[in-house]
């Protein structure tokens, strides 16, 4: 069968964008409140948020979830958004407020860290309409019981393991929802993929890294 040419329409200004690996958009997605999601970015970043291809962003930071955090993102996104809303540091009713709160800011879904009790994702699904996000670290997670609480779909980041850690999943659980880490590279994600994920994450350059490419560019000029 011959493939379709799909027709690619930029600006000057927005060609210098962050892209996702190629090899993220032969996964088949997951369907997130009638929108497909094949990649998602794992920022907190705004401006690359602002400027790169993927479908979705993973806002999930290492410091206890704050309201204002949230809201800044999903307001400036113009992807949807998956809020990340404790299960290390933060958890209880204070993890169930930060969930309705995330919907009524616009979220697409909710985040909750690997450490997260399952009674609490239980009262969590009962007040939101949006799915409920577990990460995963290692295949001896007990999935079964997060799904039972009220868990959609599940985030694997099992680091170099991961496709792994997919694979183990995906026999117990043919259907179940999988966003997973795609690593740093293409070849990387394709593993991820052939695991069995669903939707692949995918960490971004740093704003450093960008601006140094970007000053050496500039560098080169003046020579």
């Amino acid at each position: 069968m011959e493939r379709r040419h799909l027709p690619h329409v930029t600006g000057d200004l927005r060609s210098h964008i962050v892209t996702v690996p190629e090899e993220i958009w032969k996964c088949s997605g997951i369907v997130i409140l009638g929108r497909r999601i094949k990649s998602l970015v794992f920022t907190t970043d705004i401006a690359i948020i602002r400027n790169c291809n993927a479908d979705a962003v993973l806002a999930v930071y290492p410091f206890t979830p704050q309201q204002v955090i949230s809201n800044s993102i999903i307001q400036a996104s113009n992807i949807p958004v998956l809020c990340g809303v404790g299960g290390g540091l933060t958890g209880g009713d204070r993890t169930v407020r930060l969930s309705k709160d995330a919907e009524a800011q616009g979220a697409s879904g909710v985040v909750v860290n690997a450490p997260m009790t399952n009674d609490v994702i239980e009262k969590m699904a009962k007040v939101i309409d949006i799915p409920v996000i577990a990460t995963v670290l290692s295949e001896k997670a007990d999935i079964q019981a997060r799904l039972d609480a009220g868990v959609s779909i599940l985030n694997v980041s099992a680091a170099a393991r991961t496709p792994e850690v997919v694979s183990a999943i995906r026999e117990k659980f043919p259907t179940v929802p999988i966003i997973a880490t795609g690593g740093p590279t293409g070849e990387s994600a394709a593993l991820t993929i052939g695991a069995g994920a669903n939707s692949i994450s995918y960490t971004p350059p740093s704003t450093k890294e960008l601006f140094s490419r970007t000053m050496e560019d500039y560098r080169s000029r003046e020579l």
